[in-house]
């Protein structure tokens, strides 16, 4: 069994916990407090230098970035290549998902909400703007069609959806952009571990309260 070091809270995190259920494969769950510092012990920088979560070790493998993770559980445990086909089409418009959610979507969570939420800075509206440029982007992406990536669930799906219950918990009004509300509404019905998701959703959301 791999061993998984996570935290609940973390949207990256909880989307290879979901990819994990959605193939059958059983994570060793190892939590690491970041504010105690335990992500720079020793012990930990020496498997993961940039000493990051979450962070998969397999068989002795160690694996961080979990957009990387998620293709590899697919690629190495799926029984099916569904979540991640081998078209190379197919394939290319869910790397390009992956990267959006990775470098405009979350990225644009981190840069207004966590200055807020870990510095106690004030809001920066120009931040707030570049939230709305990736929901806009997102609802362009998802005009006419149910999932994220092609006619059916994949990664791109887990991955946007733990980003996007992430801002739904962060107070961000997602009804305003029509397409991802939709897509949204469905991807909790067929996601395979939504609920746990969730859970790490609501264990977030008190940093805003």
């Amino acid at each position: 069994m791999a061993d998984f070091y996570y935290l609940p809270g973390s949207a990256p995190c909880r989307s290879v916990i979901m990819v994990a259920k959605a193939i059958g494969v059983e994570l060793n769950k190892k939590l690491l407090n970041l504010q105690a510092g335990e992500h720079l012990k020793p012990e930990f920088v020496k498997i993961n230098p940039q000493h990051t979560i979450p962070t998969l070790v397999d068989n002795g493998f160690a694996l961080w970035e979990s957009r990387a993770i998620l293709v590899y559980l697919v690629e190495k445990y799926g029984k099916t290549d569904s979540l991640y086909p081998k078209c190379p089409k197919k394939r290319a418009v869910i790397n390009q998902r992956l990267y959006f959610d990775m470098g405009t979507l979350y990225q644009s969570f981190a840069n207004y909400y966590y200055p807020q939420v870990f510095a106690k800075a004030p809001a920066d509206p120009e931040m707030f703007k570049k939230i709305e440029a990736a929901f806009d982007f997102l609802n362009t992406f998802l005009e006419g069609q149910t999932y994220a990536a092609g006619d059916s669930l994949t990664v791109a799906d887990i991955a946007l959806v733990a980003s996007v219950s992430t801002f739904e918990v962060a107070g961000f009004d997602i009804s305003k952009y029509a397409n991802v509300n939709k897509w949204y509404e469905n991807a909790k019905k067929v996601t395979p571990g939504w609920e746990e998701n969730w859970e790490g959703c609501l264990e977030f959301k008190k940093f805003f309260e």
